[in-house]
């Protein structure tokens, strides 16, 4: 068993989603979060009213403790859509080997 974490921009939060299906990746938990890059900072600053607040992109956050054979099947997967992506806001997944679990 291993810990798969991954994080997408809001507007392919669908896409993940059914990329977890495909997978057969069926229990796994979301959590919403703002992710920053360093270089749109000043460029997110420039359309905020507000420009002494910073704000970042709406992100989700999904992690499941899942085996090896789904998580190579989800990892084909976001390669595939990633490639075919016009933006800079690819999908990220890392995995993280549990040595114990109850």
């Amino acid at each position: 068993m291993k810990l798969l974490i991954v994080t997408v921009v809001e507007e392919f939060q669908d896409d993940i989603l059914q990329l977890f299906k495909d997978s057969k990746i069926k229990n796994f938990s979301e959590s919403n979060i703002e992710g920053f890059k360093h270089e749109a900072t000043s460029v997110l600053m420039a359309y905020n009213w507000f420009p002494s607040e910073k704000g970042g992109a709406k992100s989700s956050l999904f992690f499941s403790f899942t085996e090896e054979d789904k998580i190579e099947s989800l990892f084909k997967l976001i390669k595939i859509f990633n490639n075919n992506l016009e933006t800079k806001n690819p999908i990220r997944a890392v995995v993280v080997p549990i040595e114990k679990y109850i």
